[in-house]
């Protein structure tokens, strides 16, 4: 362990005093990277710094310093899978917090209630289930309520405590409400905007007209606002542009500026003291208007998918965007240029992890569905702070990660293999970077090739493989899932099969005798390689040269897990739990002192002699199986895993949608104070 990482543990006993309070008492604390899919900001009426940002797995986030840092609340629901795209802040009682969600791909959802400024939460029994669109309280009245779901209009008057449909019931038209607008001198008139156009009441109900001459027929209305000086002044956004009208909904005029071909302008925001200035949070970028919608300029680029944006009262130039994939974004000069504001905010899923052999406090992890905003995260002190090391890499989904002997970092993307050459990747059988772009941006330092030019390899040579190859597989553009090393050969399970590399990945050649399948799984120990699909498995116990089909135990139904360890033994692990095998699966056992069910992921710790485990579902626990005699230790970590590993004399895990968590280490003040 280096001595920066010495330094990094007393900031992890540090920060863990901060997060003592936030769930079980022995919670791992999370640490990025940060990012990832933010979707609302909502601010505390009393206090325009104080905000709170709503995510896409059911997180609540907070920030005291208008949007600098953040800090976790609760996760709404208790359910990773809520997207929370509406918040709102009781004017009367800003402890009191109602959140609407819904589930992609799904009709579930709700409103959940806070009285504790978020830090618990509750679902409201009239609305459970509700596939919420669509959020909005009265000026005039704030226990006056709106919310817009899959069915219809409902109408909350005592605060969300009680709610009735003011739609009709059943309707064909009033249904899928994907917006919500109060007019700010009556709260009976109601602005609807659904899938197929936009309608307007003006009795809190009783009757409902449509509202959509002037706009494309069969639009779908993504956000309505109304001007609070001028309740004539109605804008809409659709997909087929942004409308204005200048008599309260009776016509509506497209707005020029804003081309609509591939774009749909998700949020509409006032600057409210600027009327005629208006926000257009768009899947291609964040537009603005000075002109009350005459001209228009896009002030991002277009790669940005924006789902809210804030203005802050108090500082007009100060605006905020809850984007994908890139989290939340600041400007202090009214959008014109934006940084990103993610301290503390982490909704990445992260998908594979390696540390560096000679440097283990030098760490990477793969991301997934983030696009150029993903790809690799690299940190230099065990996860506690992460870089973005993506470039080259061209947003593809990164898989697996490994290092070679010369301690070169490998990446496996949806498609192809990469090679991190100094702060770029390059795709493995091409050319590498030049020095100039090797040289380009920061990046830690890594295990390099000897004087000699050769490898300098970071595992003995015992465990050095040499299995026979069919040439090379040239650029090589399927899947690849996993990766494992064992001496000078790297190994690469793939959606075409087993490949293996002893040019430091450079090139690669698939594995004679391995049968050309679809491969999810890779693990070597020693001279024993195992690798898996779904449904079937092989091993070698001789580096690679033979191969064997692998028996598997009759109660598995499916592969989701598989690990060599160093005596032997071969493990795999499904939704039945747990197994292992001395004899190439003539005969299986499980550990009877380890109740496991859905494993999915195994790992050999060859240094501490340990096969670390992880489990799905419900399960918020880490196990250590220690070898040989296979005693079990186990963590309750607070969290959902995808895996853990080792890091250090401690444990790192990756969650399945918030990021890295990291195993606190209980160190004595007094020996800290030594350091």
């Amino acid at each position: 362990m280096t001595r920066r990482f010495g330094h990094s543990i007393e900031k992890l006993i540090f920060i863990f005093s901060l997060y003592c309070g936030l769930g079980h008492a022995v919670t791992w604390m999370p640490f990025g990277p940060d990012g990832g899919d933010a979707r609302s900001i909502a601010a505390d009426p009393s206090n325009s710094k104080h905000l709170y940002l709503g995510a896409a797995n059911g997180w609540i986030f907070e920030s005291l310093d208008g949007g600098s840092i953040w800090k976790r609340l609760a996760r709404v629901g208790k359910r990773d899978d809520l997207v929370l795209d509406n918040i709102l802040v009781d004017a009367s009682n800003p402890k009191h917090l109602i959140v609407g969600a819904w589930v992609l791909g799904s009709v579930d959802g709700g409103l959940f209630a806070s009285n504790d400024a978020g830090l618990t939460w509750a679902g409201i029994s009239g609305m459970a289930g509700q596939s919420v669109r669509s959020l909005a309280a009265s000026v005039t009245d704030p226990k006056t309520l709106i919310v817009g779901t899959l069915n219809g209009v409902y109408r909350s008057t005592d605060a969300g405590l009680g709610w009735k449909l003011i739609s009709p019931e059943g309707s064909r038209e009033i249904h899928e409400v994907e917006s919500i607008a109060i007019d700010p001198s009556d709260p009976r008139i109601i602005y609807a905007g659904t899938w197929h156009l936009p309608w307007k009441t003006v009795d809190g109900g009783e009757h409902w007209s449509s509202i959509k001459e002037g706009i494309i027929e069969d639009s779908d209305v993504f956000s309505i606002i109304v001007d609070p000086k001028q309740p004539s002044v109605v804008y809409a956004s659709a997909c087929s542009g942004i409308y204005r009208s200048e008599n309260a909904g009776s016509r509506f005029k497209k707005i020029q500026g804003i081309p609509s071909t591939a774009r749909r302008t998700r949020v509409l925001m006032q600057d409210p003291n600027h009327l005629n200035t208006v926000y257009a949070g768009t899947t291609e970028g964040l537009f603005r208007t000075d002109d009350s919608g005459t001209t228009w300029v896009r002030t991002t680029g277009s790669e940005l998918i924006v789902n809210d944006v804030y203005v802050d009262p108090s500082d007009s130039t100060h605006v905020l965007l809850a984007t994908d994939r890139g989290g939340v974004l600041s400007s202090h000069d009214r959008g014109n240029s934006f940084d990103a504001t993610n301290a503390g905010f982490s909704a990445r899923q992260v998908t594979s992890y390696v540390a560096d052999v000679q440097r283990p406090s030098n760490v990477f992890v793969g991301i997934v569905n983030d696009k150029e905003w993903g790809g690799v995260f690299a940190s230099e002190n065990g996860g506690l702070s992460w870089i973005q090391e993506s470039s080259g890499l061209g947003g593809r989904d990164v898989f697996s990660l490994g290092q070679a002997s010369d301690g070169t970092i490998i990446a496996g993307t949806g498609h192809g293999i990469y090679r991190l050459n100094g702060a770029m990747w390059s795709r493995a059988g091409s050319a590498a970077p030049s020095s100039a772009a090797k040289a380009a941006g920061k990046r830690m330092p890594i295990a390099r090739p000897g004087k000699s030019g050769k490898p300098a390899s970071s595992r003995p040579s015992a465990s050095r493989a040499e299995p026979a190859l069919a040439g090379t597989v040239g650029d090589f553009d399927g899947s690849v899932y996993a990766i494992a090393q064992a001496g000078d050969t790297l190994y690469a399970a793939t959606s075409d099969g087993l490949l293996a590399s002893a040019t430091a990945g450079q090139s690669w050649g698939r594995v004679l005798g391995a049968e050309r399948q679809e491969l999810l799984f890779v693990s070597v120990a020693k001279r024993v390689i195992v690798t898996a699909g779904l449904r079937s498995a092989m091993f070698s116990v001789d580096g690679g040269k033979d191969w064997k089909s692998l028996k598997l135990p009759e109660m598995l139904t499916q592969i989701s897990a598989v690990a060599a360890d160093g005596t032997g033994a071969v493990w795999v692990g499904g939704r039945e739990g747990l197994f292992a095998t001395n004899d190439g699966g003539a005969s299986w056992e499980t550990l009877k002192n380890m109740y496991i069910r859905d494993v999915n992921s195994m790992y050999y710790d060859g240094a501490s002699e340990r096969i670390t485990v992880t489990a799905g579902g419900v399960s918020t626990m880490a196990f250590a199986v220690h070898l040989p005699e296979r005693s079990v230790r186990f963590w309750d970590t607070g969290w959902n895993l995808r895996f853990a590993r080792p890091v250090g004399d401690h444990l790192i895990a990756a969650t399945l949608f918030d990021g890295m968590v990291v195993q606190p280490q209980m160190v004595d003040s007094a020996e800290v104070g030594k350091r």
